[in-house]
């Protein structure tokens, strides 16, 4: 059994030549401080396209991701500033913030499932609520990591093995979402509503169930990904995640996951979020400018998408010509 599929080697290909060629415009890239700056650096990326992965095979998205984020950074603050330093502290805030992501996220799956609302419509209208919100409640102030818990802080800038937890704190999240869609009931359901939604309703799968699971699970990895953010960064920004919910889809997309559902990997996911990751580090380290970089993000979500629908087209021309090939054998 092949380890990655067609397109994931695809994939892992465009990667190992821009390593190639970013090593040869500066050396600086391939040594392992920055390979695991850069992993490090997109933690949060790669925690919220995973779970934006499970979305997008049943056929949905979420572009709240980064709101929900940002509104349990908030509240992560808020518990934080008023815990003891010690290392309960931690352990209230790792049950506290995924729990609360998780109600967030609930709320897009509740209009989703039970009242039937398009998920682009009820996650743009959710988008403007918590961001509304969040304004309101921190006046759009920046917090600082002097209000922040030492033992928080120790946390943060924990190493093992020479790596960041929060490097840990990402594959841990891949490893049980992997196998959360490999070997469990819903994970198996998450694929056979995004497949084919009919036919799994009429074995029994209960497509409700499902999508209020997918949204309450990509509210609870908002929810871990707060943490890492605000271990990342040592503050609380109110606007610090504004418009990643793109990267995020364009991650997930990268990564062979079809956006009408039905098709999609953590692996992939994973090399989608490194290749989008290598891109932006070897633009910094070409002196490349912001503006530039933003260009090429947008270039390689359109050429995503834009292939994924041409393979799409193909393979549906495809399954025409054998059913009519079929139909004329059959005459």
């Amino acid at each position: 059994m092949n380890v990655l599929k067609a397109k994931e080697i695809g994939i892992a290909s465009i990667i190992i030549l821009l390593c190639i060629i970013l090593t040869i415009i500066n050396p600086v890239f391939l040594s392992i401080d920055n390979l695991l700056d850069v992993i490090k650096g997109n933690a949060v990326l790669g925690i919220l396209a995973i779970g934006m992965t499970l979305v997008i095979i049943t056929g949905g998205i979420d572009v709240s991701v980064a709101a929900v984020t940002t509104a349990v950074t908030v509240f992560v603050g808020f518990l934080m500033m008023n815990l003891p330093d010690n290392f309960l502290s931690v352990v209230i805030i790792f049950i506290a913030a995924p729990l609360f992501g998780m109600l967030l996220g609930s709320i897009n799956g509740f209009f989703v499932a039970k009242i039937k609302i398009p998920a682009i419509v009820v996650t743009l209208g959710t988008l403007s609520i918590f961001n509304g919100g969040i304004i309101y409640l921190t006046s759009g102030q920046y917090t600082n990591s002097t209000n922040f818990p030492q033992v928080f802080m120790d946390f943060s800038n924990l190493d093992i093995f020479g790596i960041s937890i929060l490097v840990y704190i990402l594959f841990a999240v891949a490893l049980c979402t992997g196998y959360i869609l490999k070997y469990t009931t819903i994970g198996r359901s998450v694929f056979a509503i995004g497949g084919n939604q009919q036919s799994a309703v009429r074995v029994g799968i209960n497509q409700d169930r499902v999508q209020l699971f997918v949204f309450a699970f990509m509210g609870f990895l908002a929810g871990i990904a707060a943490i890492v953010q605000i271990a990342y960064t040592k503050a609380i920004d109110p606007n610090g995640l504004a418009g990643l919910e793109l990267t995020v889809i364009a991650a997930v997309v990268l990564g062979g996951a079809n956006l009408m559902g039905g098709r999609g990997s953590i692996k992939g996911t994973l090399l989608g979020v490194l290749l989008l990751a290598i891109t932006e580090n070897g633009l910094i380290l070409a002196r490349i400018d912001t503006f530039w970089q933003r260009v090429v993000v947008g270039l390689i979500i359109l050429i995503a998408v834009s292939y994924d629908a041409i393979q799409n087209k193909r393979a549906e021309r495809k399954r025409s010509t054998i059913e009519v090939e079929d139909e004329q054998e059959a005459s």
